[in-house]
């Protein structure tokens, strides 16, 4: 005869099966529920643009640029902005930067071609004519030949750096990727004190009439990227970028790279640096620079700006002069006239 305790304890095991089972049949393993929830993940386009937000967070990684940032920047690091507040409030000093990811506007969705704006957002403009607040950023049109994502890796084409955007002092730059050693990745981009133009190469930071420095400069650590989604669909309670307290949602509006600027810049040999906005200001050429002809450019421009400078100082002085010679002349009409028409000065009028 079998044991008492025996029993009892087959009939345990035997219950505790029957509820293993039970609660099998009524709740989805762990492991497929995982399975179902990252296939969602993966299909969510949270700012309805045709690219998911997966592939959207992965391209801001991949091909995130090295910013170079002064040791004494005056704004401290990028920030991080409060989410869900309707206007920009500085969370965080920390080196944080925001991304937008899209397709082209002309082709419209599209899973082989797209591209990418990282903005660089400070608390203030400490510069000359400073202010609060101040948006910046580098894009680049990156681009694969099949919707394969292993057989076929996105490479940059295109990169863009803005540098005093629609100013009169615009150095915007455009290159190919190759010219910057940037095509599976982000290129190098020198940020300069203060102002915050980006620049694609060193050399450059100092070539235009902005009043840019980039000197003891350091590499800045990212803690975060967030994808902004679009400024019609703002993701991660970024509802802040439609404020008028900066320019930012006309920034990410439209394109830096209009068909006219790619097919001037492919009209140049390939290692050219290109000013995006070619002869806006006397001292900007067609061409940016390489090499020495920084310098030369540089040095152009400092002697222009010295030469603008004496111009409108001999200009006041010689207005200053004509301005008194012609109220001597109309005071000495003017009695003359007064004499003609038997008319007496004023009291203190007559000197």
């Amino acid at each position: 005869m079998v044991p008492e305790a025996l029993k009892r304890r087959r009939h345990m095991r035997l219950s505790l099966h029957f509820v293993l089972s039970l609660l099998i049949l009524l709740c989805p393993t762990p492991r497929l529920l995982g399975a179902q929830e990252s296939q969602s993940v993966l299909q969510t386009d949270s700012d309805h643009d045709g690219m998911t937000d997966a592939l959207e967070q992965s391209l801001l990684l991949q091909f995130a640029p090295k910013f170079m940032v002064n040791r004494q920047e005056c704004s401290s690091l990028p920030a991080e902005f409060i989410s869900g507040l309707a206007n920009p409030i500085v969370q965080d000093q920390n080196g944080t930067i925001y991304g937008q990811v899209f397709p082209p506007k002309v082709t419209g969705p599209s899973q082989t071609t797209a591209e990418i704006h990282f903005y660089h957002l400070w608390k203030q403009d400490c510069g000359a004519h400073g202010h609060p607040l101040d948006a910046e950023h580098v894009s680049v049109i990156v681009r694969r030949s099949s919707d394969d994502p292993i057989s076929s890796p996105w490479k940059a084409l295109y990169w863009y750096a803005a540098a005093h955007e629609n100013t009169i002092c615009d150095v915007s730059q455009i290159t190919r990727a190759s010219a910057v050693s940037a095509e599976e990745h982000g290129p190098t981009v020198w940020i300069s004190a203060g102002k915050h133009a980006s620049f694609l190469n060193e050399t450059l930071c100092e070539g235009g009439c902005g009043a840019d420095l980039c000197q003891d400069m350091i590499p800045l650590g990212i803690t975060h990227v967030i994808n902004l989604g679009e400024s019609n669909e703002p993701m991660n309670g970024a509802l802040w970028i439609n404020s008028s307290d900066w320019t930012l949602a006309g920034k990410m509006a439209s394109s830096d790279f209009p068909d006219s600027a790619i097919a001037r810049l492919n009209s140049l040999p390939s290692r050219e640096i290109a000013m995006f906005s070619a002869g806006r200001h006397p001292m900007h050429a067609t061409v940016a620079i390489s090499g020495v002809t920084a310098d030369a450019l540089a040095k152009s421009g400092t002697n222009t700006a010295s030469a603008v400078s004496v111009g409108e100082a001999s200009t006041g002085n010689a207005l200053r002069k004509s301005y008194d010679k012609t109220i001597d002349a109309l005071g000495s009409s003017a009695r003359h006239v007064g004499k003609a028409l038997h008319f007496k000065p004023k009291a203190g009028s007559e000197k």
